[in-house]
């Protein structure tokens, strides 16, 4: 059956929901609802009018019956605890997309073409504002989250609130997912988002944010971080400063320069072998940890 076939049978639903649908709403929805539905011979009429003279008018009587559609679909998601006006607003998106990427030639209900975009542009919203951590990042894991509570309550058979380690693995087999995804699905469904600004305990004397441990080091500890790096990067130059030239030139080349220069290289360009750039290098770092080595509280590596 088309999905504008079983329109009408969206009225339980809206009704179902009622408490979710702000009274300015509640006009919007009962006109909507009273729009009579088009014909297969209509749609194609409207459809091809809007698609080759972008006839707004005809475009209007396209959508406009099929709004109940986009009612009941945002109705079916009013549990995730956003705004069923705002559902609303989602799925009209979605139903002009439809409307604009919609082929009358292909003998396609616009009701059950549309349902797809109406329900693709309501889900989501639904991930991007459900929490304020990003959910769902892969279709796979988009299925986990739609569909996590359904069929955990066909599995277990609506005995219980969590899911059985033999019920996991079924729900991971039946959405492909890993096991660990199920369970982390299942935990972030049931613990939502907290404000770190919730007050703790009855008095309300502290807030959640007060007990998180600030791992950064302190002004003092930063502060004898830089002092010590200044210190160090001056004893570093007056040891480089006491090797001969020709070291000193080499180890600069070598472990102070942005891009590390080959022995081959250095030697080519002082005119001796990469070998007696190897030897040069050595000596020059035993006479810098020697230097080094007799600055107390310094160990150099």
């Amino acid at each position: 059956m088309d999905a504008q076939d079983g329109a009408p049978a969206a009225d339980p639903i809206l009704r179902a929901g009622a408490g979710a649908v702000v009274d300015g709403d509640r006009a919007f929805v009962r006109r909507a609802m009273r729009l009579p539905l088009l014909s297969p011979e209509q749609e194609v009429t409207l459809a091809q009018a809007w698609r080759d003279h972008q006839d707004q008018t005809a475009l209007h009587k396209l959508v406009a019956p099929h709004m109940r559609l986009v009612i009941s679909t945002a109705v079916r998601f009013r549990h995730y605890g956003l705004p069923v006006s705002d559902l609303i607003q989602e799925g009209n998106l979605g139903l002009m997309q439809a409307a604009a990427r919609f082929e009358p030639a292909r003998e396609v209900r616009f009701s059950t073409y549309a349902s797809w975009w109406i329900r693709a542009a309501i889900q989501d919203f639904v991930l991007r504002n459900w929490s304020i951590v990003r959910t769902g990042t892969t279709a796979a894991h988009k299925s986990l989250f739609f569909n996590l509570r359904r069929l955990r309550a066909r599995i277990e058979r609506g005995g219980q609130d969590v899911l059985t380690p033999e019920g996991r693995r079924m729900l991971a087999r039946q959405l492909n997912v890993s096991e660990s995804d199920v369970a982390h699905m299942e935990g972030r469904l049931a613990a939502g988002d907290r404000s770190l600004n919730a007050v703790i305990g009855v008095d309300g004397d502290s807030d959640w944010q007060d007990l998180l441990v600030d791992d950064r080091p302190d002004p003092e500890a930063l502060s004898m971080a830089r002092h010590d790096s200044r210190l160090k990067k001056r004893w570093l130059g007056e040891a480089l400063a006491d090797l001969p030239e020709r070291e000193r030139r080499i180890l600069q080349a070598r472990f102070f320069s942005d891009h590390t220069i080959t022995l081959e290289r250095i030697g080519a360009h002082m005119g001796i072998s990469k070998e007696r750039v190897r030897q040069l290098e050595h000596q020059a770092l035993t006479r810098l940890r020697r230097r080094l080595g007799d600055i107390p509280g310094l160990q150099p590596n």
